[in-house]
This record gives structure tokens, C-alpha cells and sequence, in this order.
């Protein structure tokens, strides 16, 4: 955290020395001197934070030193910049107020002067004490290969005790089992096969593959095995020795003594000949955690005839997938135990097998749902429950309570915080800062990732890169984060875009730890807090209670002065909201994130907010706010303003002077109740093309005409534009304006009118651009939700298209959708609501080859589908609602070999007896699937729940 403060820091004096020098006046000298020193300490600070949980009291003390002295540096630039460097008045008046400005401030840079040379003086007390630590921690090779060493040789232990555990004690093991040593065995005999198990920490990959590499059977299949362990810091010398070394003693052949001197290019010739003149081989390499390793490893590997595998386990995808491109592969993702599978693993460690007494039961359960079927957390936790008196419950609920703190400590559950911390610990540092950030989260919160990604842009997590989209980068540290098995994705708005995502509790509680000790945010539900002499940069209110009371913080000791960032997640305690942000707002002048969306008694914008010079990020989604006042336009640095679900229609032309925004969202629901209506848009001021900088514009009232419709032309930048009541007379200047979005991603349409009574939609127009191959071709989402005469022609010309939502458009049997969407190489989801008026739609063969997802609904003059064999190949989730004159299961639904959902809402009865009928007759043809009341059809699940069934 502190390099990432730092580098901030670093960026701000730059930009201060180059551009605002001539304000500095006699401090130049002294600002130079910070940035040169703090410049100085960034790469050692890097190494020394990596090392950070491991080192000595005094660098810690150090590196929360460097932190402070950056924060207070940056108080220092913001409180200077904020006072001094305003945009100079013109006339006289304007002349007027400079002279009594320059009066009142001077001060103001006497103090400013005085807390640069207080903070240049920190500065050189820190800087000698990094002289010291760095021959003694840092750069010294000798000190860093040592630390290395003992954190290898910890963490080998470690896997050690995964290797040993008894196939008896496993449980939920069988299938995968199964399923990998039928991957090993079967396949092409010709060709290197490649098997992964990726996962999280903890869910016993190690176990799995060391159960599958002892099989009797894989054992007889291939004479040559061996098991390298990789890890974290990998000597690649190393290894390839104890691969000969291995692959010598299983053939009961001497080791030979010249390995001892070759060099590495040596070696691995030396392990490719080996086993070229070497029966069938399998090789497992354990705990793999850089694609560079696989790259080298692989030229060591032959890809003779003899059906050779290799099996490798990884916390990190992209080592799958690079491993599985080049070679015949098979990636088995590793899932948490079930519920059943854990109670059985918990109740045989800790009562042997008998069942667990009942005064027991209902804090067990609760203790078992943290594991969140974690092999390695119930382990521990049993190993830890195993010494508590099993007569009485309190000590047992005193473990449930306590298992942050459990996991801080050195005792059972140590292990568990080493193995989750190892993933941490291999982060490069500004992935760090950006996961101990999701700490702002309550326990089992659905993270939307949206809002978590433009938060991380906001606190300046994220580096700009040249030539690439802040968010675009942003998005990459997700993407990375995901890669790693850190951050789990629990739903997606389309293929490819996440929608929102979760952290596994004990990796939470973790990550909480570190954000704690690294005051990244301070967490408050009004309980007390534990180190009230800690600055608060960083605050979050949420109502929800937490074990760890440590984290929360007592309002009345608060120092709000240094506070940068206010959010608060969902609507929370209204007393303790307003009492807070009255005290943020009357004392925190330097504020850049305020986000209280889902603040629903929130009625207006405080005019506080409007004095705030560096405020970038203003949340207020959710709230009951109308108006946005004209003293918006003060805000010279916001870049994001989010009003959606406010009631605000209509945004002041002094809107247009925050020449900064990228994101703006004005919008609320048609009807709350059903989201098939779309959205109220804004009225936007005439000359809204002159916020060039806008990336995101959701959502825009075009009803005002073709004037508005041509300014969206201007706004060059978008990547995704929500447009609102169009008139079909507008259509062919929305087609002009849209040839000018060249970076267009995600594109809605929505005409005026409701449900029938959408008026049409009129984007059928060959403009000159339009014929251009460049036509909104980066553009991903479409929906266009009014009536169609037809389907727009340059609809099957975006190649880049992964899905698209028809509403409304009543299109006649002549105009089938399907004809102009079957072909796009790319689409992956179709939702269809009144979008068409024939009586059957028929898939042909050939079409939709990458189409994963379809919804069809409210097409009421549907009769009738049909499914070629060869169409919709990849189809695995298909939902029916409301259509209520079919009566039959689409004809070919045999074909979909992939589909593994099949969800149908408020349909015939005619159907629905038809299936039941079926489900008798044929249940002893079909295999029984694990869906719980689920009915089988060929490959379809109808499931009645919640998410899929009849309704």
C-alpha cells in the first residue's frame, strides 16, 4: 500500500514542478527535494513490502512511516493546490478579489511553507534509515535468498502434509478421481497430453492429482513417473536435477554425478533424452505459479509416440491455458466440497465418524459454512474444535465468533492463513492494494463489479497506460485477480463482462487482517474501535454486524481532517449515516470519492459537496435526489457522476464545464416492478457534445429532437451510450452520429412508448459511413427495444457482437431475426421479448455456432421451433417464458448436446402435461441427474426452482 501511495504521490509532485512551478515560488527547491527522495526509496520500498509479513518490527515501522510521510505530503499538495491554484478572475472585480485573495492568503503559504519544510525534515530522518535497512533487508542478494529459502522450506512442509493424508479420511473425491485418471488413460497415444487442476488455495488440487498419480492402474500404464513440486520461488536448476534424480530412481538406475556442473541448457537436454529413449512417462509438477516456467519446462518435455502425460496443479488459469494450447489438454476446475460431502469430512475428524451431538448442531453448521467446502479450512478448524470440550457448547461458539482472530494467531488455523496468504504475497503490488480494497465489503456481499472497478480508478489504483482505456486497464487487474482464483465471479451481464463477484470468506477475513494493518480503509457500523490514532483516509459505513469488531471504528475518536474517500454500502443505520456524513462534510475540504449510493432518505445533494475542488467520484445512486443545482459546474475534477434510479430528469447546462467527466449516469426505471420497459432518461443540455472526454452516457432523453441526436455525434470517446425516447424521424441522424463512435462497446435504443405501444424505430439508413466495414465495429451489446420494420442491414455486418436484446420490435413472420444474427461469428446471447410475430422460428443448420445463452418471451404467436442438427452447438442454458401457443418441446432439441439448462416460465398446461407424461414413460431411459425435483429430456434439465421451472 505504501509504494502505491507513493507512486501516486511521486506523479503529483511531478505534475506540480512541471505545470504549477511558478505558484511554488521559493518552495520549489524543497518540493524537489521530497519528490528526489521519495523517488529514491520506490524500489526498495517495493522489495520491502513483498517482505513485509515476514520482516523485522523495525522495517515494518519504516515502511508505515513511508506510508505516513506520503499521505502527508499528498494533504500538503492538495490543501496547496486546492487553495492556490484556482483559475485566475478576470475585470475589475476579478482584480478586486486577487488582491484581497493574495492578503488572506499569504498566511496561508506561510503555514503551507512551513509543513513542506516539516515534512522535507521527515523526509531525511526516514531516507538515512533507508540507507541502513537496505544493506540489511533489501537489495543484498544474500538477504533476500535466505528469506526466500525459509519461506520455500515452510511452504514445502506444508504441501508435505497435503501428500500424506489418507485416501480413507477423503471424501467428495471419487468422481474427480475418476474422471483424471480417465483423461490419463484414454486419448491419442501420438501426442503429448497435458492434464490441469486449477483452484483456490486450499481446495485440494495437491491431494487430488498425488491419489490420482498413486493409482495402481496409472502406475502400471506408465513405468516412468516422477513428482516435482514447483512453488513460488523456483530454482530451476534445482528442479530439473531432482526430475533426473527421480526419473533415474524409478528406473533403479545410478544417478548419474555429472548433473551436478551442467548448466541449465544442459540439463533439460539432458531430462529430453532421457525420456525420448524412456518408456511411457508421467510427470506431475505441483503448485505451478508463472506461465514462464511452463514455457521453459515444455522444450524438456518430448512428444513421442509413446502417449506421454504430464499433470500439473495451479492457482492461476492462464498457466492452464498455456499449458493446454500447444498440446492435447484437459482442465479440470476445482470446486468446493458440497455441504453433504463437508459435514461428512467435519464429523469424521472430529467425532470419528459418529454424528454430531445435538446441542452441537446448530453452531457447527454455522462454523462449517465460513469453510465454504475448503477442504484445508475444515481440517484445520476440526483439528481446532477436536480439542474443545464437546460438552460444552459455549467454547464451540466462542471459536465461531473468534475465527478471524483464530486466523491472526499461530495456532490451528495459522496454516490456513499462510496458504490463503501465499496467493497475496505473489501479487505484484498495485494488484494488492486493489484486493485489500474489496475489504469494504460486508461478509457474503455480492460485489458488483462495476462500481468496484470505477472505485479502484477513483482512489488511483489504477495506472493510466498510454494508448489504452483507464477502465480498459482496470478491468485487466480484475481479470487478473479472477485468473488467480482470488476473486470469484458470480454472475455476468454478458459473455465476457462480469457482473458480479464474491471473495471466499476465510480469504476475506485475510485480506481484512492486511487492510487493517495497512489502514487501507476504516470500516464502521458505530461499534468501537481499537487504534482511534490512526488517520482516516478511507471510510465505509455498512449496517451489516462482522466478527471482527477490531475493524470497526468509534465515530466520536475519528480525525476526519486526512479523509479522502466516504462510501457506504447499501442503506445503512440513517442516524449513523447522516451524523457521519455532517461530520465528513463540515471537516473533510480535501475529499476526492464520495459514494452513498442506496441511500434511499437521501432527498437532495448537500451544498457542501460543491465546495470540494478535488472531488472526483460522486455516487448518489439510489437516492431520492430530483435536482442537481447549477453549482455542479464547480466541480472542475469530477469524472464520475452516477444519478441512476434518482429521480433527477433534467441536468443544468453548467454540466457542460466539467470538461474531466467520463462517466455520467441519469436514469430511473419505467417500472420498478418489471424491467422489460426500460428506463427515464435526462433532458441534456444542447450543447452536450461538448463533454468530449464522456466514455459512458446512460441515459439520454432523445425526445427533444434531431439537435440533441447530433451532439451524441461529438462525443467521439463513448464506449457506451443509452439512448431513450427516440423518434422514428431521428433515426437516420442517430445512424450518422453513430458512424463517428468508433470505440462504441455497448449501444441501448429505446423508443418512445411502452410494451405494444413502442413507436418505431427507424435505423435502416445507408448513410455513405454506413457502407464502411469500420461501423460500429467494436460495438459488443445491442439492444434496441421499440417496434422494427425491419431489421436494420447493418446489424449482420458487426462481427464483434456477443449479444443482442430484440424488445418490442413485433417484426413480421417476413422479417425473421434469426436471418441477419445466425452468422455472427461471436454472439453468445440472445434475449427475444414481443420481438417477433411469425409462428415458428427454425435454427438451421450452421447458424449460431457460438451462441451460449437464448430467452425467448412474450411472443405470443409462437406456435412452433424447430432445431436442425448442426445449429446451436454450444446452446447451454435455453429459457421459454410466456409463450403460450406452444405446446411442444422445440423439434431437434436432441441436437443440443451442450445444453445443460432448460427453464420454462408460465407456459401451456398442454406443455407441461406433456413433459410430465414424458418424464414417466421415459425415466428409465435417461440417466438421473443431481438437480434436486429436476426432470431429464436428452441432454435438457427442467428444473422447478427459482432460477429455471414452471411457474
Amino acid at each position: 500500500m505504501a509504494e502505491t501511495v507513493l507512486s501516486f504521490v511521486l506523479r503529483q509532485l511531478s505534475t506540480l514542478l512541471r505545470d504549477e512551478g511558478r505558484l511554488l515560488g521559493g518552495l520549489q527547491q524543497e518540493v524537489q527535494f521530497i519528490r528526489d527522495e521519495l523517488e529514491q526509496m520506490r524500489a526498495f520500498l517495493r522489495e520491502a513490502e513483498a517482505k513485509e509479513e515476514d520482516a523485522q518490527p523495525t522495517l515494518q515501522q519504516w515502511i508505515k512511516q513511508v506510508r505516513d510521510a506520503a499521505y502527508g505530503t499528498e494533504d500538503i499538495l492538495d490543501e496547496f493546490v486546492a487553495r492556490f491554484a484556482r483559475h485566475p478572475a478576470t475585470g475589475f472585480y476579478g482584480s478586486v478579489r486577487r488582491i484581497f485573495s493574495s492578503i488572506k492568503n499569504l498566511r496561508a503559504r506561510h503555514r503551507v511553507a512551513s509543513e513542506i519544510q516539516s515534512i522535507k525534515s521527515r523526509i531525511k530522518s526516514i531516507s538515512e534509515a533507508h540507507q541502513r535497512y537496505q544493506s540489511e533487508y533489501g537489495i543484498s542478494a544474500q538477504a533476500s535468498n535466505s528469506l526466500s529459502a525459509v519461506n520455500n522450506t515452510t511452504w514445502r512442509y506444508s504441501r508435505d502434509d497435503a501428500l500424506l493424508v489418507e485416501e480413507a479420511k477423503l471424501v467428495g473425491i471419487d468422481q474427480p478421481k475418476k474422471r483424471l485418471i480417465s483423461e490419463l488413460l484414454e486419448g491419442d497415444d501420438h501426442q503429448l497430453k497435458v492434464v490441469s487442476v486449477v483452484g483456490m488455495g486450499g481446495l485440494g488440487k495437491t491431494t487430488l492429482v498425488k491419489k490420482v498419480h498413486e493409482d495402481p492402474e496409472v502406475r502400471r500404464h506408465f513405468p516412468v513417473r516422477a513428482w516435482v513440486t514447483v512453488s513460488q520461488t523456483c530454482d530451476f536448476q534445482y528442479l530439473l536435477k531432482n526430475l533426473i534424480r527421480q526419473l533415474h530412481e524409478e528406473g533403479k538406475k545410478p544417478v548419474p554425478q555429472s548433473i551436478e556442473s551442467m548448466t541449465t541448457t544442459e540439463l533439460k537436454k539432458f531430462v529430453k533424452d532421457f525420456l525420448q529413449q524412456a518408456e511411457r512417462y508421467a510427470i506431475v509438477f505441483d503448485d505451478v505459479w508463472d506461465v514462464e516456467f511452463w514455457n521453459t519446462i515444455k522444450f524438456a518435455l518430448p512428444e513421442s509416440s509413446h502417449g506421454n502425460r504430464v499433470m500439473l496443479t495451479t492457482r492461476k488459469a492462464d498457466v492452464t491455458s498455456a499449458s493446454c494450447t500447444e498440446s492435447l489438454g484437459y482442465i479440470h476446475r476445482m470446486e468446493p466440497l458440497s455441504f453433504e460431502d463437508s459435514w461428512t469430512l467435519f464429523c469424521n475428524k472430529i467425532f470419528k465418524g459418529n454424528s454430531c451431538p445435538g446441542h452441537l448442531m446448530d453452531v457447527a453448521k454455522g462454523i462449517l459454512d465460513k469453510c465454504e467446502g475448503l477442504p484445508l479450512a475444515i481440517l484445520a478448524i476440526s483439528g481446532l474444535l477436536a480439542l474443545k470440550d464437546v460438552n460444552r457448547a459455549e467454547e464451540w461458539e466462542m471459536v465461531r465468533r473468534s475465527l478471524g482472530g483464530e486466523l491472526e494467531g499461530t495456532g490451528k488455523l495459522d496454516r490456513v492463513r499462510k496458504i490463503l496468504s501465499l496467493s497475496y504475497g505473489d501479487l505484484p503490488w498495485h494488484l494488492k492494494t486493489c484486493l485489500l480494497y474489496t475489504s469494504i465489503y460486508p461478509e457474503d456481499y455480492a460485489m458488483e463489479c462495476n462500481r468496484l472497478i470505477y472505485l479502484w480508478i477513483a482512489e488511483r489504483f489504477v495506472e493510466w497506460r498510454e494508448g489504452i482505456s483507464i477502465e480498459d486497464v482496470a478491468w485487466a487487474y480484475f481479470s487478473e485477480l479472477v485468473n488467480r482464483s482470488l476473486i470469484q465471479v458470480t454472475r455476468v451481464f454478458y459473455e465476457g463482462m462480469p457482473d458480479t463477484c464474491r471473495i471466499h470468506d476465510l480469504l476475506r477475513e485475510v485480506i481484512i487482517s492486511k487492510s487493517r494493518e495497512q489502514n487501507v480503509v476504516t470500516v464502521t457500523t458505530g461499534q468501537p474501535m481499537m487504534r482511534p490514532s490512526d488517520k482516516v483516509r478511507r471510510l465505509v459505513v455498512h449496517s451489516s454486524s462482522s466478527n471482527n469488531t477490531q475493524h470497526h471504528q468509534q465515530r466520536q475518536n475519528n480525525c476526519f481532517d486526512h479523509l479522502r474517500s466516504f462510501v457506504t454500502i447499501e442503506s445503512t443505520n440513517q442516524l449513523l449515516f447522516k451524523t457521519l456524513l455532517s461530520e465528513v462534510l463540515g471537516s473533510s475540504k480535501l475529499l476526492k470519492v464520495l459514494d452513498f449510493g442506496g441511500q434511499e432518505t437521501q432527498e437532495e445533494i448537500p451544498n457542501e459537496i460543491f465546495k470540494m475542488f478535488h472531488l472526483k467520484h460522486l455516487d448518489l445512486y439510489g437516492t431520492r435526489v430530483e435536482r442537481v443545482p447549477k453549482a455542479i459546474g464547480k466541480l472542475q475534477h469530477l469524472e464520475y457522476l452516477n444519478l441512476g434510479n434518482t429521480g433527477v430528469r433534467e441536468l443544468p447546462m453548467e454540466i457542460l464545464k466539467l470538461q474531466k467527466l467520463r462517466f455520467l449516469k441519469v436514469y430511473q426505471q419505467v417500472d420498478s416492478s418489471d424491467d422489460d420497459y426500460g428506463s427515464h432518461g435526462f433532458k441534456a443540455p444542447s450543447n452536450m457534445g461538448r463533454l468530449l472526454a464522456l466514455e459512458v452516457l446512460d441515459c439520454i432523453d432523445a425526445s427533444s429532437g434531431s439537435a440533441i441526436v447530433k451532439e451524441i455525434g461529438k462525443l467521439t470517446q463513448l464506449r457506451q451510450l443509452y439512448i431513450t425516447k427516440l423518434r422514428r424521424e431521428d433515426g437516420k441522424e442517430l445512424c450518422s452520429s453513430l458512424a463517428n463512435l468508433t470505440s462504441l462497446r455497448e449501444l441501448s435504443v429505446y423508443s418512445i412508448g411502452k410494451g405494444d405501444d413502442h413507436e418505431i424505430i427507424d435505423l435502416n439508413h445507408h448513410h455513405p459511413s454506413l457502407s464502411s466495414s469500420s461501423f460500429l465495429q467494436s460495438l459488443r451489446m445491442l439492444i434496441l427495444c421499440g417496434r422494427l420494420e425491419k431489421m436494420p442491414q447493418w446489424v449482420a455486418r458487426l462481427h464483434g457482437l456477443v449479444r443482442i436484446d430484440l424488445d418490442w420490435s413485433r417484426l413480421r413472420s417476413e422479417e425473421d431475426p434469426l436471418e441477419s444474427l445466425q452468422h455472427l461469428p461471436n454472439l453468445g446471447e440472445i434475449n427475444f421479448c414481443g420481438s417477433y410475430q411469425g409462428e415458428g422460428l427454425c435454427f438451421k443448420t450452421g447458424g449460431f455456432l457460438m451462441l451460449k445463452m437464448m430467452h425467448l418471451k412474450r411472443m405470443e404467436g409462437l406456435r412452433w421451433m424447430r432445431v436442425e442438427e448442426g445449429a446451436l452447438p454450444r446452446l447451454q442454458k435455453l429459457f421459454l417464458q410466456q409463450l403460450p401457443l406452444l405446446e411442444e418441446l422445440p423439434s431437434g432439441i436432441q441436437y443440443l448436446s451442450h445444453l445443460q439448462l432448460l427453464g420454462l416460465y408460465e407456459m401451456s398446461s398442454q406443455l407441461r402435461e406433456k413433459l410430465l407424461e414424458n418424464q414417466k414413460e421415459e425415466s428409465e431411459d435417461y440417466t438421473t441427474t443431481s438437480v434436486t425435483r429436476g426432470v431429464t429430456f436428452g441432454h435438457s434439465v427442467l428444473e422447478p426452482s427459482s432460477t429455471a421451472g414452471f411457474v
